[in-house]
């Protein structure tokens, strides 16, 4: 599998011939400039929750890339509403297969609103699995022991966790997540962005290191293979 990162919580992974992006939020983020956003190409559009840092792209991005947005039923309901037609609704627990493979969608303990005020309902992560394996984006979240459900369920190959920190988990935290759900390969999100979230890179890894964890914090706008 290859993950793009696109800056802040938004990234790209490529899997079973499908590219597949989450928490579009690239135009308005100023980290993100030298992003081609006109070259972005999606085939399913994977939203966590509602709050603007996650969603701001969702409309104009879909639009471009014909991709089918998934996230939860007030989610699409609202992104139908603003003239999207390729959406599928979920919610916490259940699981879809779709030509990529099977996604669950799962417990983030965190809030959601959309970017008008309306309700966002529950805020989620995702699981996705096929025959190339399984990774978890753990969306926006404090630390849960829901986690360990995720862990006797998957034999995760990596795992996105939030590391800023203030609104989400910070590193100690994501370690202990990371091992909540039995996976030492990590890529980090949601940090940098705003004054709230700015960390120190190499005391992040070091807290992954001392674990004997792997810490990934890619660049915007480069690859990786996991």
């Amino acid at each position: 599998m290859k993950l793009t990162n696109y800056g802040h919580s938004c990234f790209a992974v490529e899997t079973a011939g499908k590219t597949l992006v989450f928490d579009p939020y690239i135009t308005p983020n100023p980290l993100a400039a030298s992003v081609a956003f006109d070259q972005i190409v999606a085939d399913a559009m994977l939203i966590s929750h509602g709050h603007d840092d996650h969603i701001a792209d969702a409309i104009s991005l879909a639009k471009q890339t014909g991709a089918t947005v998934v996230s939860n039923f007030e989610i699409i309901t609202w992104l139908s509403k603003q003239g999207l037609e390729k959406t599928h609704p979920m919610n916490l627990g259940g699981s879809w297969t779709f030509d990529f493979g099977q996604v669950k969608y799962v417990t983030a303990q965190h809030s959601s609103q959309l970017p008008d005020g309306s309700n966002g309902g529950n805020p989620g992560g995702f699981v996705v699995s096929n025959a190339e394996g399984s990774f978890y984006f753990a969306g926006d979240t404090a630390l849960t022991l829901d986690m360990t459900l995720i862990a006797e369920e998957f034999d995760l190959k990596f795992a996105v966790l939030p590391i800023g920190d203030n609104f989400t988990m910070g590193a100690a935290d994501a370690v202990r997540a990371a091992k909540l759900l039995k996976c030492s390969t990590v890529v980090g999100v949601h940090y940098d962005t705003f004054p709230w979230i700015k960390i120190d890179h190499a005391a992040a890894r070091e807290t992954f290191a001392a674990a004997g964890m792997t810490l990934h914090l890619p660049a915007i706008g480069t690859s990786l293979d996991l």
